[in-house]
């Protein structure tokens, strides 16, 4: 066990920047870190050890995370023995630089060697140096590091890590290698082991989860593992993010629609609704048959909510792409929308694209694109108002203070829900049917007397405090190789 000056434990922090699949890397750091001997810091606690995991496709990312350093400088310097670290996709794309800008450093490591972490440390404490590390290619898939699982009630699941897209404003690719599927079995493997810790809902987690297969030459593999996956007995809610349109097949389709603990939720970027825009961004679809695709996810799931990721302001982009966009939005009616103004990432073919458009007119665009989506978000939530819904209980998703006595959770299409306790006492990871009797752009309310609560085996777990912890070794999942 590594030990502190006091002969304490060695405390440790994770801070996470960036998508759903920094946040389970995240997990597997902390496993990592616990499996170490470390402790996790208190919040009001300053950590021995402080990991950044970091995002780099945003352009500000390199200035929050030299920001964030410069903070923590001075606070190491009164704290003896203390280390920083630094992963993730920003320490893939800068490398030997993050030392050479911020020497008080001590570990750089990459998306593809997230298990050297503890060995890295020590050594960067027994050399008086820093240590930098970066693997050029996946030899050991996440999954089989041990995990610290955030949540009672739900986790993620990585189906594939990489992807084989070449989206020109993307340096997600260059960062996290080409796609490597893991086998069904393993997948499933994991998803019984969560089950049985008492998790309700799991995500299937990749960059573009409906190419998996490609590795192993099966391209229905995709609704094949959605299929098996609702027949984990005792698993109440499947989500998946997030497909590619261009990989969009109907048998992924008739799966969520005929699989009973398959969410009725689609997260399917668009990125633009000008073709021109699209094909300049190498996105290998249109949006005709992006519109289609909804049509027929609506058609077999009428109650389907579909969000989406658009980007505002790509080099070259006219008026008339821009209004083309505004059209789909309005035509698609999005439940929600995580919108963009397009952001110069070094590296990227669109990072060198003539006709970059000034500041001033992506604001704009972005701002009449707010309100648009705000318009529809709200028309499709209003929808809902009288309707009953399926409520688990979450932690962090915005609760209310103790005057209007809601909590918060997801509703099975994905919505946030506040909801009246009147009555009951539901703990996270519990169930609870409501009324739905107000609609905001972005959340629900139910102010009536919930119908229902259910007690579950997630709620008992939160109860006690047991979050799942699950070591790879036990899942079995040796390689990213195909049997």
């Amino acid at each position: 066990m590594t030990t502190a000056p006091t002969g304490n434990p060695r405390t440790y922090q994770v801070r996470t920047y960036g998508c759903q699949m920094n946040v389970h890397d995240s997990e597997r750091i902390s496993g990592l870190m616990e499996q170490a001997g470390y402790v996790r810091a208190s919040e009001s606690d300053e950590a021995d050890v402080v990991v950044f995991n970091t995002c780099a496709v945003r352009e500000n990312a390199d200035n929050r995370l030299y920001g964030n350093l410069g903070h923590l400088r001075p606070v190491k310097d009164k704290h003896p023995g203390m280390q920083i670290a630094v992963g993730g996709c920003l320490a893939q794309k800068d490398r030997g630089e993050i030392v050479s800008r911020a020497p008080w450093v001590d570990v750089v490591f990459g998306t593809h060697n997230i298990g050297s972490l503890p060995a890295l440390l020590e050594r960067a404490r027994h050399n008086s140096a820093a240590e930098v590390e970066i693997l050029e290619s996946l030899e050991v898939f996440p999954s089989t590091l041990p995990t610290r699982r955030e949540s009672t009630y739900a986790g993620w699941v990585s189906i594939s890590v990489g992807c084989n897209n070449t989206c020109t404003f993307c340096i997600v690719p260059s960062l996290r290698g080409k796609e490597k599927d893991r086998r069904p079995g393993e997948v499933l493997a994991e998803v019984e082991a969560l089950v049985a810790e008492g998790v309700l809902e799991v995500t299937l987690l990749g960059q573009n989860v409906n190419s998996y297969g490609v590795e192993f030459g099966d391209r229905l593999a995709f609704g094949k593992l959605l299929r098996a996956t609702g027949g984990v007995e005792g698993l109440e809610r499947v989500r998946f993010t997030s497909p590619h349109p261009k990989d969009f097949t109907d048998d992924v389709i008739a799966a969520m629609a005929e699989t009973p603990n398959v969410c009725h939720q689609l997260h399917m970027p668009l990125q633009s609704g000008s073709d021109a825009v699209l094909k300049a961004m190498r996105r290998s679809y249109r949006a005709e048959k992006y519109l289609g695709i909804i049509e027929k996810v609506r058609a077999a799931m009428p109650d389907a909510a579909i969000t989406t990721d658009i980007i505002v302001g790509f080099p070259g982009e006219t008026e008339e792409d821009f209004e083309r966009t505004l059209d789909v939005v309005r035509a698609a009616r999005f439940a929600g929308a995580f919108t963009f103004q397009y952001s110069k990432r070094p590296g990227t073919p669109a990072a060198t694209m003539p006709d970059q458009l000034p500041k001033q007119v992506v604001q704009e665009r972005y701002e009449r694109l707010m309100a648009v989506v705000e318009d529809v978000t709200w028309a499709e939530n209003k929808a809902l108002v009288g309707e009953t819904v399926e409520v688990l209980v979450a932690v962090g998703e915005g609760r209310k203070d103790d005057r209007t006595g809601r909590l918060s959770g997801r509703a099975r299409d994905g919505r946030l829900v506040h909801f009246n306790t009147d009555g009951i006492t539901p703990r996270p990871g519990d169930i609870v049917h409501t009324v739905v009797t107000y609609a905001a752009p972005h959340h629900l309310n139910a102010d009536g007397a919930p119908l229902h609560h259910r007690r579950t085996r997630a709620g008992d777990a939160w109860e006690s405090g047991r979050a799942p912890r699950t070591p790879g070794v036990l899942l079995g999942m040796p390689a990213v190789r195909p049997a």
